[in-house]
């Protein structure tokens, strides 16, 4: 007897409605756990799918005396040698209180293989973390970064900050208010753009306990607000968050977007629907990212911004070693005439009036 040929797509369709059901059962259960262990599930369930991508990590470095200031380096072993790679340092949220760099290894294995050497960094949490505790260690691993990053592979004069959360509120306020970087003794473009995904910016009064903790003596209150800081010099922003945000309210990064245009200064602002305060770092993370039938929403809308800042850094860069040259050949061009015509056929500089 001839067998029946087998409905198509009926497989597919079961392997589909599993994925979703263990999609939705992880997603609940990752708002229900504490939240120390909710950001290390998710580097949990990121690292099957990300364990075979050849990221060299190295962790943990200290950038300073107490525990809590620590970071791990993410590089792609594929990167080649020869060419330093931009910086992304990622500062972690957590009310100010709870969460740890190692805990984020997923931000390192996925961004890593897109050409960018990742540098998770911690501060010190509350009660020792209070205000402006959090921005002068955020500044020190700035520092530590930029002084030592060459040796991991990562280009010093391109870095590039992103936070979620409370690490967004860090990431942001370090960009803005040039306090805390310039007493780390750190020039004022040492920061090369921003990245903030669902974070306080504008948030008074203060209405909870770990905002009063970590806030509640700062006088005046609006001197710990980044939107106080808003500047046409600020380094490019991209300020993403979600619809559904329930624990940061999305108007923080409508008010900050607003102060920045309000002051000439480039900005971004990325509003996700159907997503919540922890569904725009999930996202980050696979299977939740993944390219092929994941959301990539946020991951796209990061990298995009990313890689016009890169390419914007390199065509700037280009025009200074260019202008430097014009300028050096010049130099020896009037010290020597005879040099003067074979710069100019070099076309190093060009003849007078030409």
């Amino acid at each position: 007897m001839e067998k029946k040929p087998k409905e198509p797509g009926g497989c597919c369709l079961f392997q589909m409605l599993l994925v979703l059901g263990l999609t939705i059962l992880a997603y609940n259960v990752y708002h229900w756990v504490w939240p120390d262990l909710r950001h290390k599930l998710l580097d949990t369930v990121d690292l099957p799918f990300t364990f075979s991508r050849e990221i060299e990590e190295r962790g943990p470095l200290s950038y300073g005396k107490d525990p809590e200031q620590d970071l791990y380096i993410y590089r792609s072993e594929d990167a080649p040698e020869d060419v330093a790679q931009p910086v992304l340092m990622f500062i972690h949220g957590g009310s100010w209180s709870n969460g740890d760099p190692s805990s984020y290894g997923f931000i390192g294995r996925n961004f890593a293989p897109k050409g960018f050497v990742v540098v998770n960094v911690g501060y010190r949490l509350l009660p020792e973390g209070r205000y402006p505790a959090m921005l002068i260690d955020s500044a020190a691993a700035l520092k530590w970064t930029r002084q030592n990053i060459a040796k991991y592979g990562g280009d010093p004069d391109q870095i590039y900050l992103m936070g979620h959360s409370a690490g967004a509120y860090n990431a942001v306020m370090l960009a803005l208010d040039r306090r805390w970087t310039r007493r780390a003794g750190l020039p004022d473009d040492t920061i090369k753009g921003v990245i903030g995904l669902a974070g306080p910016y504008d948030f008074l009064p203060f209405d909870n306990d770990a905002e009063k903790e970590a806030f509640g003596k700062v006088s005046p209150p609006a001197a710990s607000q980044p939107v106080s800081f808003a500047r046409r010099s600020a380094p490019p922003m991209l300020l993403a968050t979600g619809y559904n945000d329930e624990t940061v309210d999305r108007d923080n990064a409508e008010a900050m977007y607003d102060a920045l245009v309000a002051k000439g200064a480039p900005a971004r602002h990325a509003i996700f629907n159907d997503m919540g305060h922890m569904g725009i770092l999930m996202t980050l993370a696979q299977p939740f990212g993944n390219d092929r039938w994941g959301d990539t929403r946020v991951k796209d809308q990061v990298l995009a911004f990313l890689r016009k800042q890169v390419k914007q850094a390199a065509r700037e860069r280009a025009r200074a070693e260019r202008a430097a040259r014009e300028a050096a050949a010049t130099r020896d061009a009037n010290s020597d005439p005879a040099a003067a015509e074979a710069m100019q056929a070099s076309g190093d500089i060009q003849p007078a009036g030409g």
